[in-house]
């Protein structure tokens, strides 16, 4: 199909995955709940970043995905504070390894209620908090079109902000065919407009034979 490699796995599964000539595009980290703008979970969370970090760079691969966490009653600013204040200190770890942190941003009304990270502005004031090439945002676009919709402007808007994408049908997060809201052939010709040079993955979840919706997915997103 012409894929690149595979998103979410840990070490466990790197020699699997180079056994047939793919990278992790994306490697997994700490935990989607208990994360960042909590600052009791900092130290689990900034050890395991480090671990996934060095790992991510051994391999010579780029991307190594973080979470807000749950509110869990926090406010958006001290969570904001909160989340910047970990980046700051495990940043200089990415930028010394040449690997780019991203923050996934999750939608809090269907799939993932009270995640701190649920709209593009939030996150993008985050990153410009840090400061840094080596933090940016997963913009997943299942996830932003139930939260915000217009989505092709906002790509095209704040593009450097997105070190990565994200794609599933909607509603019901299964394959990107009629049946469902989003149009991807545009979307993917939006990102690859901007310059973009990451990885678009498919994070969809199959219906039916998950290699024939797999194949539909890669040839609605070829540009």
């Amino acid at each position: 199909m012409g894929l690149s490699g595979i998103d979410l796995l840990g070490p466990e599964d790197f020699e699997t995955v180079k056994k047939y000539g793919l990278v992790c595009t994306m490697v997994q980290s700490h935990g989607l709940a208990d994360g960042l703008c909590e600052p009791k979970f900092h130290e689990s969370c900034l050890k395991t970043l480090q671990e996934r970090i060095e790992a991510t760079a051994k391999e010579g691969w780029r991307n190594v995905i973080c979470f807000s966490g749950n509110a869990r009653g926090i406010d958006r600013k001290t969570g904001l504070k909160n989340c910047a204040a970990a980046l700051k200190q495990i940043v200089p770890v990415a930028e010394k390894h040449g690997v780019i942190l991203n923050m996934e941003l999750l939608n809090s009304r269907v799939d993932h209620a009270d995640y701190m990270c649920d709209r593009s502005d939030w996150g993008i004031e985050l990153v410009d908090m840090v400061g840094s090439d080596h933090f940016k945002l997963l913009y997943d676009i299942y996830h932003m079109q139930i939260m915000e919709g217009d989505l092709i402007r906002s790509i095209q808007k704040n593009h450097r902000y997105f070190g990565h994408y994200h794609t599933a049908g909607n509603p019901g997060r299964n394959e990107m065919d009629a049946r469902q809201e989003i149009n991807y052939p545009p979307i993917a010709t939006a990102i690859a407009e901007t310059g973009f040079d990451g990885f678009l993955a498919h994070e969809f979840l199959p219906t039916r034979d998950p290699m024939t919706s797999l194949r539909e997915a890669v040839e609605l997103c070829r540009v």
